[in-house]
């Protein structure tokens, strides 16, 4: 039997954020501008020429406590899809981790106190930010192109989405890392206001980041199978 659903194409869009404020991310990840008035889901997605069923797929799916999905794969627009998750990756590389960034040598810097482990924090910050942007770069360069081929009914020999899939590791555990060595050797004498808003930010990026997988593993990653096996019956 299948679930209900948290929101319908009938809600108000207003009513969305205001019951999850993480959705903004999403609004904004499928290229949704504000200043929505008193328009419904369906009345915002038809303006912006948006598919309702994968805004609501992502929406419900993020908003819900399990990893259950109550659409069926077939009605996803995986172009929508795409849209979504490259947009996001620019989010990440962009903006949300340059951001951090700055804000950790603000914390880490002090005219006052030489903190030793400045450079170390500061290194692995980057290495991790190369980790990540060579995931999201193989997901935009191989997974997507290769997904928009096989839209077209193009048959790769080589190739499959089980293949990202079973690649497709965790790119926030490094970050996790990150919290975990601040929150031990940052000095007692440090800006706590500042690290506590870096820690803050990281935090955030965090659940984003471990979000943007789920819809990977739980929403586009089916649909492209579905796709791939309709392609191979057609055959």
């Amino acid at each position: 039997m299948q679930m209900q659903q948290k929101f319908s194409e009938y809600d108000k869009m207003i009513d969305l954020i205001n019951e999850n404020h993480s959705l903004l991310l999403v609004i904004s990840r499928f290229g949704l501008s504000l200043g929505f008035d008193n328009q419904t889901v369906l009345e915002v997605c038809n303006t912006n020429k948006l598919d309702c069923t994968t805004f609501l797929a992502v929406v419900n799916f993020l908003s819900e406590s399990n990893f259950e999905v109550d659409y069926a794969y077939e009605d996803i627009s995986i172009l929508s899809l795409i849209d979504y998750l490259k947009n996001a990756h620019s989010y990440f590389l962009d903006f949300k981790l340059p951001i951090i960034r700055d804000k950790l040598i603000e914390a880490i810097k002090n005219e006052n106190q030489n903190i030793p482990y400045e450079s170390i924090f500061i290194r692995f910050f980057d290495e991790y930010v190369t980790e990540v942007r060579k995931h999201m770069e193989y997901e935009d360069k191989v997974v997507f192109r290769y997904v928009l081929k096989v839209l077209k009914g193009e048959q790769n020999l080589h190739y499959s989405i089980s293949v990202f899939q079973s690649r497709h590791n965790e790119i926030d555990s490094k970050l996790i890392e990150l919290k975990n060595i601040l929150v031990k050797y940052y000095p007692a004498k440090g800006n706590n206001h500042l690290l506590t808003e870096v820690l803050f930010e990281i935090l955030s990026c965090e659940v984003d980041l471990a979000s943007h997988n789920q819809v990977e593993d739980y929403l586009f990653i089916p649909a492209v199978e579905v796709l791939e096996q309709k392609n191979k019956l057609t055959k």
